[in-house]
């Protein structure tokens, strides 16, 4: 007869999972093992192989989620009805105000992926495409010319990526700008930018 799923399953899930992050981030994805996360996440190692059978899966796991979170955030504060230019101040927010807290997870998207099956990289690609699609189809409205004789949209694209996705390098809370203020900081660059783009 099959184990049926305790009712704080998804929550002792996540709580694993957010150790699991931790532990990575920290100790690296070769060096961390399931006895480490086990320990830090105060349960048997046992529990934890219930969970995930392998470091393989938490990592997956904890990209995806963090992946699938980010997507829907980005596309909640997603506003078509404003110019493409605060459209575009307005994902940048929503990304940077998700990476909140999640410097973990985020290392181990950034360091994890070696880990992993083709059909799980192409799983996590296919999230990322679709969030890095919605940021260049605002960008091509700001500047419908920056395809026009060379392919100058993704390395855009991307360029904005580069400046949100190693923020988590360098920021720290109380310093000299705030969470918004480098969204408005990146953003600007992009804007004042794209336009000298030929």
């Amino acid at each position: 007869m099959a184990r049926t799923r305790a009712i704080d399953f998804e929550e002792k899930q996540r709580s694993l999972l957010s150790s699991a992050a931790a532990v990575f981030a920290e100790m690296g994805m070769e060096k961390a093992s399931m006895a480490h996360i086990a320990s830090r996440s105060n349960v048997s190692k046992a529990l934890l192989y219930h969970y995930y059978p392998s470091k393989d899966a938490l990592i997956f796991d904890i990209i995806r989620n963090h992946l699938e979170e980010l997507e829907a955030a980005v596309a909640a504060a997603d506003e078509p009805s404003v110019t493409p230019q605060e459209r575009l101040r307005l994902l940048v927010r929503q990304v940077l105000e998700n990476y909140r807290d999640a410097d973990n997870e985020h290392k181990v998207q950034l360091n994890g992926t070696s880990a992993l099956s083709q059909e799980q990289l192409d799983e996590l690609r296919a999230i990322e495409r679709r969030i890095v699609k919605r940021f260049s189809n605002t960008i091509i409205e700001i500047n419908p010319d920056l395809n026009a004789s060379k392919p100058l949209l993704m390395p855009v694209t991307m360029s904005l990526f580069g400046m949100m996705n190693w923020v988590y390098m360098w920021f720290r809370p109380g310093g000299q700008v705030s969470r918004d203020e480098y969204a408005d900081i990146a953003t600007t660059l992009i804007l004042e930018g794209v336009k000298a783009v030929r």
